[in-house]
């Protein structure tokens, strides 16, 4: 999935979060028509994604209610093994995402927009796959992903970018006897926590879709867990899963140049736009979860952490590595529920993150600094067709100068998504999306000592997902 990007704030208006939301969506909704209408035209070409040819299974065997990415009991043991589920086929596959993004007022202060796009319908980006079964106990999963308007040149153009996604590609056995059930194998992957088969997990977390173009599609500060080295990094990890009831996962991390340039195509040393970041010797991530499943329910507790240093970047986005460099130490907990009995889909996960800083280098925080990380998410899906999710996110910290711009110098921030979608087709998603924010780096007023408030970076997202 593309990642949210993180972009400057922006000085909107005020009103309700509902009202925008019906006010967008009959704005939209004439707009979004010529968009809907082109994928549907598309779909006489009726291809279905590599995963569900293998198996031979519909979506929903896989995803809870249809809703891809997120994994259903049956999923997630399709990936434990390696993909290697099925008879190898047609590897190749694909999505596309057509969007529109409004933010409450799209004015930078300067008579200037900060997004050039905003209440425009505009074709975001697509992905092509190439997953599925290599060998009896081997398989993997690659995605590359193109953005179509990425950057503008020093003439104003927009430049699109393609470059490496998610990747994991595995080597597993399972062995099964009257006692016991047990699941093994090594992953090579390039972000923490994308070899997760739970939706709490960082890689695979809410929100599954967010737009290239949108101001405000996530909070602005994150810990590097969730998301700071994804496509930066190349790992290698063993994991065992017994019994389906106790798993544990060890992975070690290293910069992905070289032989595992592969795994960053797309981000170079110096490239202002899409900068490689370099981890000083390698980091490590750790993973253990027990889960449950009960008739219609299953469930999961579990615990992570990441231990890493990242080297910093000049001002040409080249690494500077005799200064020392910034060590990120993350724990986090989290849990997963389901409940899965046709026509209904219900699934709520929640992640703590908490993050000890220590910056060798000073120029990142001006000392220790520490960042917590709260996420909660819950969804109802009928039918495999209607649903409605409500999210919850909330980031603070220790307070410094150096690392947030702000009259506060806070990383506190606390947003609500809501979201409704639709899913006329098992590969085609429709959804209208609101991030609300409450507090934005510090305080819900003024948090710029300019006036702007938090919510005024509300944002609405509404989207058409294909995947093929």
């Amino acid at each position: 999935m593309k990642p949210t990007p993180l972009h400057p704030p922006l000085r909107v208006g005020h009103g309700g979060t509902w009202r925008c939301i019906c006010r967008i969506g009959a704005r939209w909704g004439s707009r979004i028509v010529c968009v809907l209408a082109a994928l549907a035209a598309m779909q006489a070409a009726q291809a279905v994604p590599s995963f569900a040819r293998q198996t031979g299974q519909s979506c929903v065997a896989c995803h809870a209610g249809g809703q891809f990415p997120e994994l259903t009991p049956y999923g997630r043991l399709f990936k434990l093994t390696g993909y290697t589920q099925g008879e190898r086929g047609n590897p190749l596959a694909g999505m596309v995402v057509a969007s529109m993004t409004r933010t409450r007022n799209n004015s930078d202060g300067a008579g200037g927009g900060i997004s050039p796009f905003n209440n425009q319908a505009v074709l975001d980006f697509g992905s092509l796959f190439l997953a599925g079964k290599i060998g009896d106990k081997l398989g993997g999963f690659a995605q590359f992903t193109s953005v179509v308007h990425d950057h503008q040149d020093g003439d104003g153009h927009w430049q699109s970018h393609f470059g490496s996604d998610n990747f994991d590609l595995r080597y597993a056995d399972r062995k099964i006897n009257a006692e016991d059930d047990l699941i093994w194998g090594v992953t090579l992957n390039n972000n923490p926590s994308v070899q997760d088969v739970w939706n709490s997990s960082p890689a695979w977390g809410y929100p599954y879709l967010s737009s290239s173009l949108g101001a405000f599609g996530a909070v602005p500060v994150a810990t590097l867990i969730e998301g700071g080295l994804a496509q930066q990094v190349a790992g290698v990890g063993a994991y065992v899963y017994w019994n389906r009831a106790l798993y544990a996962e060890w992975s070690s991390y290293q910069t992905a140049k070289g032989l595992g340039s592969l795994l960053s195509l797309g981000n170079q040393p110096g490239d202002a736009n899409h900068p490689l970041s370099s981890l000083d010797g390698s980091g490590q991530y750790w993973r253990l979860a027990y889960t449950r499943e009960w008739a219609a329910h299953n469930a999961m507790l579990g615990a992570f952490g990441l231990d890493a240093k990242v080297f910093p970047l000049d001002a040409n986005f080249s690494t500077i590595n005799k200064l020392g460099s910034t060590r990120y130490q993350d724990l986090g907990l989290d849990a997963q529920y389901q409940y899965l009995l046709a026509p209904h889909t219900v699934t709520t996960f929640v992640r703590l993150v908490r993050e000890r800083i220590s910056d060798a280098t000073g120029l990142a925080y001006t000392g220790a600094a520490s960042l917590h990380s709260l996420k909660a998410k819950g969804s109802y899906v009928y039918q495999a067709r209607y649903g409605v999710s409500l999210a919850y996110t909330r980031v603070n910290g220790s307070a410094d100068a150096m690392a947030y711009a702000s009259a506060a110098n806070s990383p506190n921030t606390v947003m609500w998504t809501p979201e409704i979608f639709w899913m006329p087709l098992q590969s085609l998603r429709i959804g209208l999306q609101y991030n609300r924010f409450t507090r934005y780096l510090g305080a819900a007023n003024n948090y710029d000592g300019s006036g702007r408030h938090a919510s005024d970076n509300d944002t609405a997202f509404l989207y058409a997902w294909w995947a093929f």
